[in-house]
Parts: structure tokens; sequence; C-alpha cells
């Protein structure tokens, strides 16, 4: 195996690509929130990676962009520079995908032919990075969702697109931090249920999160503590849709109220898990992870009180990363042996 000194390259290098898909998050969530997503009606791995570049092939990307029903439905009489808007969040946004992967690519076959990968990581690093291809195509999978019948992508489809990002995001962080020897003592293993139950939620957090975005219900009940003037609003509101389970996916109320239950859910956890892991090695990593969660809360009332105004939504969906990413750091810390 490579000397732990000769890993700090491979550290710094990794640790660029986790910064990366953070901004690629945070990208995504602007282009959701502009409603910029649809704006690219095809999915041109090599050739879109420049935008059109005349006249006429502006107007030829705009044609198709008038046959979807967002357009037709919600954007009718756009004028060419709005479309060019809209359209470069999107361009943005896949472009800075392609960067990743190469930033990831050519680094990691460097590293391999230099031999410092050692014959457990290398494949942990090719599995990483076709992941992120895979993530490429769940990305198409959720914009084709809004090209034929709805002026939005499918919330489900949002949801797996957005945990999948996270997921890539903590699993770059959990390689990062298994290249240094683990330091302290070992902790309980309640301990280590604790953090790991406390991940559990956050990542069911995310994906509820997408939910409520990919529906706007962030818009609908505006009000906290209570929403439609109750803390638990009618189980016929909550359950309006037949089956039950669409209510999840289609209903704003249930799916915000979902949302609201899951983030006091978390929030106790991260506190009752610091008070666990008080005295042990662990102890002010799980303070810091309740902190982020507290921070986290607040940041999810104020944006919707003040009706989701972006820079609180991206403030919102930064904090979910610094979530995730201390709270992936901390169970290896928990999990791993001095």
């Amino acid at each position: 195996m490579a000397a732990t000194r000769s890993l700090r390259p491979v550290r710094i290098w990794l640790l660029i690509v986790a910064l990366m898909v953070a901004v690629m998050v945070l990208v995504g969530g602007a282009t959701r929130l502009t409603e910029s997503g649809l704006s690219i009606t095809e999915w041109k791995p090599v050739t879109g990676t420049l935008p059109p570049l005349s006249r006429e092939a502006w107007e030829a990307e705009f044609a198709k962009y008038k046959e979807i029903p967002q357009y037709q439905q919600i954007n009718r009489g756009m004028s060419l520079d709005e479309f060019k808007t809209i359209f470069f969040w999107e361009w943005g946004h896949r472009l800075l995908g392609r960067v990743i992967g190469f930033v990831f690519l050519l680094p990691l076959i460097f590293f391999w032919w230099r031999g410092y990968l050692s014959r457990s990581l290398a494949p942990k690093l090719a599995v990483l990075f076709v992941l992120g291809g895979l993530q490429g195509a769940v990305g198409w999978w959720m914009v084709a969702s809004g090209l034929v019948d709805r002026v939005s992508v499918a919330p489900y489809r949002l949801a797996v697109h957005l945990t999948f990002a996270f997921f890539l995001f903590a699993a770059i962080i959990w390689v990062v931090r298994s290249l240094s020897p683990a330091k302290g003592e070992r902790v309980p293993a309640g301990v280590r249920r604790g953090a790991f139950a406390v991940m559990i939620i956050a990542f069911v957090q995310v994906f509820l999160g997408a939910i409520v975005a990919g529906l706007d219900a962030g818009m609908t009940f505006t009000t906290w503590p209570l929403m439609d003037g109750h803390f638990i609003p009618g189980l016929d509101s909550l359950t309006a849709m037949e089956p039950a389970w669409r209510n999840l996916f289609e209903n704003p109320m249930t799916s915000q109220f979902v949302h609201r239950m899951t983030a006091y859910l978390l929030l106790i956890a991260a506190i009752l898990h610091a008070f666990q892991a008080r005295g042990t090695a662990a102890g002010k990593s799980a303070i810091v992870l309740a902190g982020l969660v507290t921070l986290q809360a607040v940041l999810g009332i104020l944006t919707l009180v003040h009706l989701v105004p972006i820079p609180l939504a991206l403030a919102h969906q930064l904090g979910a990363l610094f979530v995730i990413g201390h709270g992936t750091g901390h169970v290896w810390k928990v999990s791993a042996r001095p």
C-alpha cells in the first residue's frame, strides 16, 4: 500500500471533487428555483457541451422548448432573450456535471498509474466514477418526466436525483476520512447506533425536502408552527388522494407536513445523540452535528415564512450539505477502529 503521507494529494483531490459536487447541488437548486430545468429538451452528453453559437441555433433550440407543456401553459410568449436566461442555468448545471467527471477521471487515472492507490481504494474510486455517470442518467430521467404531460419534473424523480447527489457527496467524504488514521478511543456501540440513526433520518429528510420542492409545497402553507391553522392538519386533508401513498408525492399539504414532522424528529434525535455521546471521543463532533441540525431547522422555518426566496432556499440547501457532510465524517469517526 502507498505510504500514508503519499495519500495527501489524493485527499486534496477528493475534497475538491466533493466541493464541486456541493456546488453542483446548489446550482441544481438554483436551476429548479428559476424553473430552468426543462429549457434543454434533449440529452446530448457530448455535443451538448457547447451552447448554441448562432441566431439560427438559438431559434432551433427555442423551437424545441416551445413544443413542451411548460412553455405552452406557463411561458407562452416568452422572448428569445428570456429563454436564453433559463437555458444558461440548465446548460451551466449540465456543464458542471461534465467538468466534475473530468476532474474525477483524469486524476484517478494518474494516481492509479503512479501507484498512489491501494488495491482496496482503487475499486472504490472506480465505483464512485460509475455512480457519478449514473447520476447524469438519473438527471435526464428526471428531466424527461416534465417534457410530455407535465409542466415540471415529477417530484419523486427530483427526490431520487437530489438524494443520489447527497449520497455521492457523502461517499466521497467517507473515502477521504478513511485515508486518515483513526484517532481517539473506541466509542460505545450505543453511540455508534445513535450516529447511524441520525444520518438515516437526515437522508430521509433530504428526500422529503425534494418532494416538497418538486410540488412547490413551501409556497402553500407558509405559517409556523401551525399549518393551515393546526399543528396537525385534518386527516381528511392529509389523505385526500387515493390510493393513500399518492399523498406523500402529490399532495402539497401532506408532503410539507411529513417534512416538518421529520425535521422535528431529526432535531430531537441529534440533540439526544449529543447527550448520548458526551464524555466519549465523539462528544464534540456530536455537539457540532446537533448544532448544524438546529441551524438547518431555523433556515427551513425562515425559508418557509418568507415564501421561499432564492437566497434563503439555497442557504437551506447548503445547510443540508453541511449536515450530511459533517454527519458522514461523524459516523466514520464513531465507526473506525483507532
